[in-house]
């Protein structure tokens, strides 16, 4: 573990999801392990790592708690969370932007995803209304 402000889990080139799967990776639990013991439906877990949403914060505190990480590195990559790759070093700076970019237009489709979502729900209450 290490108190990493810039690197392979920073905020510029990782998710919250990609920082929470590879902390529950690190410590050999499964998805649905991780939701059982948060007491969440795996389709929750499932959505955190894939930034389609975000725990609460009560939640938040126990997956930091559980996964040993603190929870400011859980959000932002700042504070007591993993240490990156041994090899990060030897990443060309060139792919390094390009999983940065990979990262950043998943988090833009969850985004989107989720807008989507509240026009389908705004559509379907103005389709109520009128019929």
């Amino acid at each position: 573990m290490t108190d990493s402000t810039s690197g392979w889990y920073s905020d510029e080139t990782a998710t919250f999801g990609d920082r929470l799967a590879d902390a529950r990776e690190a410590l050999g639990m499964t998805q649905a392990e991780l939701a059982r013991r948060l007491g969440v439906r795996l389709s929750t877990l499932k959505a955190w790592e894939e930034d389609r949403a975000e725990p609460r914060a009560n939640r938040l505190q126990m997956l930091a708690g559980l996964l040993n990480v603190s929870m400011m590195w859980l959000m932002n990559g700042q504070g007591d969370g993993l240490d990156g790759p041994p090899d990060e070093a030897t990443i060309p700076g060139d792919v390094r932007a390009i999983l940065s970019e990979i990262r950043e237009v998943r988090s833009q489709m969850g985004r989107l995803a989720d807008r989507l979502a509240v026009l389908e729900k705004r559509l379907r209450s103005v389709l109520k209304e009128q019929g």
